[in-house]
């Protein structure tokens, strides 16, 4: 399901395009396409080229690696702060990862030659970019510490309060099993984080559904990764988180 950009004050529920210029946005009008992300779609996989890159709204989206043996990772997670298919933008002529859709919902999505060519004519365009990728590549860096040096239970709670920070509810749609891939973790490693969390209060499980019952708390049981990913992309984006 497509639709064509109409209502400016719709893309505002992605802060990185609420960072963009005004007369940036302004060319962008009528070819940014609202469309419906389902689960586990694959927006793009490693090795190719994306065609589109995506603005999710109430959508998010895993970069996901995988081992010949078939093993996964999330190396990091879009929502609404920022773009899927950042490397192509960068001039990669294949995407990296896996993109896949991790929580149903919306995004806008508009060419990845466009964006390419506006990139090179605009400064403005080329500065939020830069900044959004080097935020990534923060993220991609933190997890790659907390995936060697914290415990699962400390993972599974940076990963609930990253995508908390991207839905506007304290709701999660997560199984163990997609828990455990997105984590590169076993199942059981999982089950037991969830249950003692749940204990705790500051949780509530129930088939692949997690409603987060104390923020507050949750945050506190997390390791210093948390915060490390979210403080690099206040400082390199506070206009978009201003918005």
């Amino acid at each position: 399901m497509t639709a064509s950009y109409q209502n400016p004050c719709a893309t505002q529920q992605n802060h990185l395009l609420v960072a963009l210029p005004q007369d940036d946005m302004d060319r962008w009008q009528g070819r940014l396409e609202l469309v419906e992300l389902s689960l586990n779609q694959i927006l793009y996989a490693a090795g190719r080229a994306p065609e589109y890159v995506y603005f999710p709204t109430t959508a998010i989206v895993s970069l996901m690696s995988m081992t010949l043996e078939g093993a996964t990772a999330e190396v990091a997670l879009v929502g609404n702060d920022g773009v899927v298919g950042i490397s192509s933008l960068l001039g990669a002529d294949a995407a990296a990862t896996d993109a896949v859709v991790q929580s149903a919902g919306r995004a806008y999505r508009i060419s990845a030659q466009f964006v390419k060519a506006e990139i090179e004519q605009s400064c403005g365009v080329m500065k939020v970019v830069m900044r959004y990728a080097q935020a990534v590549l923060g993220q991609m860096a933190q997890t790659a510490v907390c995936n060697r040096y914290h415990s699962i239970d400390q993972q599974l709670c940076r990963r609930l309060l990253l995508g908390l920070d991207r839905l506007p509810t304290d709701e999660l749609d997560m199984t163990h099993e997609l828990a455990a891939n997105l984590l590169g973790v076993r199942r059981e490693g999982v089950t037991v984080a969830a249950h003692k969390l749940q204990e705790a209060g500051l949780i509530r499980y129930r088939r692949g559904h997690i409603v987060v019952l104390d923020r507050e708390r949750l945050e506190q049981r997390t390791c210093e990764c948390y915060a490390g990913a979210k403080k690099e992309y206040q400082r390199l984006l506070p206009m978009a988180l201003a918005a």
